[in-house]
């Protein structure tokens, strides 16, 4: 509860920081509601026993208590309810909204997007910023209606002492509203998994690229049928957390009516015996029909701030895996390659995995030259390239850069310096020239850059062919022009180009999506693209690639097999060796030859 309190403090400062004026309207007006209630119950009360005296001046003051506290709760009321959404609405969404969205791209590694936990958790606060925010104004409003509830108590109290009973009947129902809640929260947990699953189908359904398959196949019915299994078990799981809250509420709220009634009753006997007005009657019939509205509003606003508990608990989670995610490396990353990369008996297992995707590799990649990994799927490549990124941090071992460990290399520093195009590549529905550009941010508005670029991906054609060249809009998403899937590879290729001198290359199956003539020529591009960028920086080109023309290119190349190097040489001697690698060149030769069926690589 301590941390839900520090959060609450954070909100209403960034409250504060950010409209100072509402937030300190919507406080008075607050203020000024919890006194109004207690001045309609002595108003009525003076109004009363005035009337009853023929006390003019009593009734006068009476009425105007009554009168001015009436018009002011029922008119302030709604606007201190206005400000409060608007207040909320505008701060979730800028500062937690966004916040949430910079928490996660802001972690160095993408270990994280591969987490069931943390998904599990991002979906449950995706869009819940009002939510968040309006949690602390509800334990604010909630503290303010127990300090109400304590003037209304106080009140009774001068009727009778004995009135006071009900303080800790009026208890009840919030202990049993936190206690049910505190239960259900399992519950809303359990919910996550499905509610993303459901999610994830609905939108694949509906998504343009993945359509044709499913007509194809004809699976439309069997991923409707699952995507209602799992939006029906997340809907039993909210109906079991909503029943454990309604059987503790139910409880609570029967305890504090048969107070209420008892009261009633009781106060009715004071003043039939003598011992209390008529006015006190009215003040405590007033004040106990308050009392009834002053509990809901405790335990309907206190149930608000507890139930966000079910979105606060996975973002306080969120924000501390982000804030121990968040690197410490200092390390000036350098300016160019003198020696190269080493990997020394680098170790790694992906979240969850039992079996290691990397296990004992070690090998050099000589400043300036060409590396080709190749492989069966599932050797391990794409992982190699990813602990060469910085998106994943090796279990064991180490990868020195000239010598320095990489993980002591700040991560925005030695990204500066790396560029990639890889085979799962993003699909920027933006204008083509900021779907270029965005390859290196400080040149996203250098026509010429992007211009060098296109050129340099061999895309001169793609955007020749698009009706308003670089300022053509991309994608169906905003009514731009959809393209093949060899032209969005063009366009990732093109951004992997935008950094003019680069220290690591990489090229994780960039031309999947392409013909063997496109691709050939495209190779031959980087090839010599590759031997300038060695000239002037040093830089390492790394390529992972399954066809062997484009592989023997390679000054130095890497075959993989279940996580560990075979093998290692030059196209030759590799082949003169005849290990897996010139098994796997033949397979290739075969497949292209004589049609038999090779296996993956």
């Amino acid at each position: 509860m301590s941390e839900h309190i520090r959060l609450w403090r954070s909100l209403l400062g960034m409250c504060w920081r950010s409209f100072r004026a509402r937030t300190l309207v919507v406080l008075a007006l607050l203020v000024v509601e919890m006194l109004a209630f207690a001045a309609i119950s002595l108003g009525l009360r003076y109004l009363i026993d005035g009337v009853l005296r023929d006390d003019r001046a009593t009734v006068a003051v009476g009425a105007a208590m009554a009168g001015i506290a009436y018009a002011v709760t029922h008119t302030l009321l709604r606007v201190r309810s206005n400000l409060r959404i608007h207040l909320v609405e505008r701060v979730g969404l800028v500062a937690i909204d966004a916040g949430i969205l910079r928490m996660t791209a802001d972690i160095e590694t993408t270990e994280h997007l591969e987490r069931s936990d943390y998904l599990d958790r991002v979906a449950l606060v995706r869009g819940q910023g009002w939510t968040i925010v309006d949690s602390a104004w509800a334990a604010v409003e909630t503290a303010v209606f127990a300090v109400q509830l304590v003037i209304s108590l106080v009140l009774l109290a001068s009727v009778s002492p004995w009135l006071t009973a009900m303080v800790p009947v009026a208890a009840i129902p919030l202990w049993l509203s936190r206690v049910g809640r505190r239960r259900a929260a399992p519950f809303e947990l359990a919910a996550a998994e499905p509610l993303r699953l459901q999610r994830h189908l609905f939108e694949m359904c509906h998504r343009p690229d993945a359509a044709k398959e499913i007509r194809v196949a004809g699976s439309g019915p069997e991923l409707i049928r699952r995507q209602s299994t799992h939006w029906h078990a997340m809907m039993r799981m909210r109906f079991r957390a909503r029943m454990t809250v309604a059987l503790f509420t139910v409880a609570g709220w029967g305890a504090f009516t048969a107070s209420y009634i008892a009261g009633l009753v009781f106060v009715a006997r004071l003043v039939a015996e003598g011992h209390g007005t008529v006015g006190d009657m009215a003040m405590s019939i007033t004040l106990a029909s308050q009392l009834r509205g002053q509990i809901e509003n405790i335990v309907n606003r206190s149930g608000q701030a507890l139930e966000s508990s079910t979105v606060i608990e996975p973002y306080l989670w969120l924000r501390e895996y982000a804030s121990q995610a968040v690197g410490d490396a200092t390390g000036k990353a350098p300016a160019v390659l003198r020696e190269g990369i080493v990997l020394q008996d680098v170790d790694f297992t992906y979240p969850g995995a039992r079996k290691p995707a990397l296990r004992q590799v070690s090998a050099r990649l000589r400043a300036g030259s060409i590396v080709a990994v190749v492989g069966e799927y599932g050797s391990g490549k794409s992982t190699l390239v990813k602990l060469l990124a910085k998106m994943y941090r090796p279990d064991a071992g180490a990868i020195l850069v000239d010598g320095t460990d990489l993980a002591g290399l700040d991560t925005t520093a030695w990204r500066s310096g790396l560029a990639a195009a890889f085979q799962d590549f993003g699909r920027y529905q933006t204008t083509l020239k900021e779907a270029v550009g965005l390859g290196d941010p400080g040149l996203l508005h250098d026509d010429d850059a992007v211009r060098r670029a296109v050129t340099d991906a061999d895309a001169d054609k793609v955007v020749a062919r698009l009706p308003d060249g670089l300022d053509t809009q991309l994608g169906l998403m905003f009514d731009g022009t959809e393209l093949s899937e060899g032209q969005w590879q063009k366009i990732a290729l093109a951004r992997a180009c935008m950094r003019p001198v680069p220290l690591l290359f990489v090229l994780d199956e960039p031309t999947a999506s392409l013909d063997a003539p496109s691709e050939h020529e495209i190779f031959l591009g980087y090839v010599r693209r590759a031997r300038a960028l060695a000239a002037a920086s040093g830089a390492v080109t790394v390529i992972v690639s399954h066809r062997f023309s484009t592989i023997a290119m390679a000054d130095h190349i890497l075959v993989m097999r279940d996580g560990r190097i075979a093998e290692s040489g030059d196209h030759r001697t590799l082949i003169r060796n005849g290990g897996l690698y010139s098994e796997l060149y033949q397979l290739h030769e075969s497949a292209y030859s004589n049609g038999p069926r090779a296996r993956a690589i």
